[in-house]
């Protein structure tokens, strides 16, 4: 009977979004400009311009670039879900305590949360394994440094960051044993200003790849002004800010799920999830290695893209040791979801410190 009554307040639901001939009303917001090269635009590229291809006058689409993380990013919610618009995609993880309250305020309103992990009947998450991109980027790392310090340019310390410093070391390590990855952090997705110099301490360190989570290609920039090699992140078009410096990107193709999420809403199938898909899916990927990758390192990277998506291979899985040694994940263990989701650990061959909140 539970069952059914939840199945029933799902249908109700989805009717009262999308009324008959009305087009749907879809708001996201952003936490960047989507002129950004980054995490913004492939969010842009992947569902605002992808919906409207996908579903042209069937959705009506607003918008809102810039908006703080925290507290600020209620009143926009809420202004959005107040105005009529049926389906709210937060693109960032500061978003999820504000969206989690306005899903209660507004229960007929669909809320899609990005990289959060609140659930309840209206509010969904998505996010996606870019952990498995991000490991074959580290193989390109640590088969073209020749100092054997890498550098990482990192934004915030939460599980998202830090699984993917992880999951780039375990890449490095797996063909170069000696050499290290150094973690820089800023303290903000996107300041250029800020991502340049954090990549200029790393270069003028010794270090001769460096690597990002962030929004702009800053890193980039002062790689190729420093003549390193570089690894963007986000979007493809990161390599014309370096074409001496770039080597790939793990990057984000967003209307692998936007374009079915919203297809479920309109025919009335919408149901409350977590979504977390992977290079199988689609959603996130190695964008095409630069001409400055040897093609031994192209033969290796592909051979190990063809491992992950088949399942044959799984980049946490042991033994797996901690920074300082520890043993955290057994041999013939796979670290779970939920650990993955929550992980707080550097593993070995990380120089840094993750700070405390």
């Amino acid at each position: 009977m539970k069952s059914k009554l939840l199945l029933l307040s799902v249908i109700l639901l989805s009717m009262s979004i999308v009324a008959m001939g009305a087009p749907l009303k879809i708001g996201f917001i952003f936490v960047g400009p989507i002129n950004d090269n980054g995490w913004t635009q492939a969010h842009y590229v992947g569902g605002v311009v992808a919906l409207k291809k996908a579903f042209g006058d069937k959705v009506q689409i607003k918008y809102i670039e810039n908006v703080p993380e925290g507290a600020p990013s209620l009143n926009v919610l809420n202004t959005l879900a107040s105005r009529g618009y049926n389906l709210i995609f937060s693109t960032s993880f500061g978003y999820m305590n504000q969206v989690a309250q306005s899903a209660k305020i507004h229960p007929n309103v669909v809320y899609e949360m990005c990289a959060g992990y609140e659930l309840s009947k209206n509010l969904g998450e998505y996010f996606g394994k870019m952990y498995e991109p991000r490991f074959l980027s580290g193989l390109i790392a640590g088969a073209m440094t020749k100092s054997n310090k890498i550098g990482f340019v990192a934004a915030y310390a939460i599980p998202e960051v830090v699984r993917g410093i992880d999951a780039f070391t375990l890449g490095v390590r797996a063909v170069n044993p000696r050499a290290t990855v150094h973690v820089v952090w800023t303290y903000s997705w996107y300041d250029p200003p800020v991502e340049k110099e954090a990549a200029l301490s790393l270069i003028n360190s010794g270090c001769d790849v460096i690597a990002q989570h962030q929004d702009s290609p800053a890193a980039i920039e002062a790689a190729e002004e420093k003549g390193v090699y570089a690894i963007g992140y986000d979007s493809p078009n990161m390599g014309k800010f370096g074409p001496h410096a770039y080597l790939t990107s793990p990057i984000w193709n967003w209307s692998k799920f936007y374009v079915p999420d919203v297809k479920r809403v309109l025919n009335g199938t919408w149901k409350s999830r977590s979504y977390w898909g992977g290079m199988k899916d689609g959603v996130v990927e190695l964008a095409p290695m630069s001409k400055l990758v040897p093609e031994s390192v192209k033969k290796l990277v592909f051979a190990m893209e063809n491992e992950i998506k088949s399942g044959n291979f799984k980049v946490f899985e042991g033994p797996i040791y901690d920074q300082n040694g520890k043993l955290r994940v057994p041999a013939g263990k796979i670290m779970s979801d939920s650990e993955l989701l929550s992980v707080q650990w550097f593993v070995d061959g990380v120089v840094g410190k993750i700070p405390k909140k």
